[in-house]
């Protein structure tokens, strides 16, 4: 579990420098954008050798006792990482820290996911799993991650798809 979570903190501070946001230290490490695919970017890193698709939300919406409030969240992302010989990973960050034990739910056209989380990180529980959600957001039009923040808030995330599979086949060949 933490080397899925330090990959993830690698890759999020590597998509930051990419798009021009706000960054931690750790993000001056690597720019290594390859390709962008509409609404997905693909990066890759040499040592070790990694690549991953990331995309950020098209919409985005915070509410706590149904009724919509404005809250301060950090960047919130959706990634697949690939390594040589492996198949891709899943992983998501919210942008605040998740709900103690709570999962969040991600629904493809209709299909919904559970993915486990520990801090500002959520994944899928197992390798079929990932290769489930993988799958399904390959056939999907958008993802939609629902989660409730450690503070109560509900927020419920949409992904566009769009480009997704031709990102994730791009990432998976140059980490063949």
């Amino acid at each position: 579990m933490m080397s899925h979570l330090s990959r993830a903190l690698g890759a999020a501070a590597i998509s930051f420098v990419a798009t021009g946001a706000a960054v931690p230290a750790l993000a001056q490490e690597s720019t290594n954008r390859v390709a962008t695919m509409t609404d997905w970017n693909v990066f890759t890193e040499e040592s070790p050798k990694e690549c991953w698709g990331v995309s950020k939300p098209k919409e985005t919406v915070n509410s706590r006792d149904g009724q919509p409030v404005s809250v301060r969240r950090g960047d919130i992302l959706m990634f697949v990482t690939f390594r040589p010989g492996k198949p891709g990973e899943i992983s998501f960050t919210g942008g605040y820290p998740f709900a103690p034990g709570s999962t969040v739910d991600v629904t493809v056209d209709g299909n919904t996911f559970k993915l486990f989380t520990d801090g500002e990180w959520a994944w899928p529980g197992s390798a079929s799993d990932d290769a489930a959600l993988l799958k399904a957001m390959k056939a999907g039009a958008s993802a939609v991650a629902v989660a409730r923040s450690g503070k109560g808030t509900q927020t419920k995330d949409t992904f566009s798809l769009r480009g997704f599979t031709a990102a994730m086949d791009d990432a998976a060949k140059r980490c063949q």
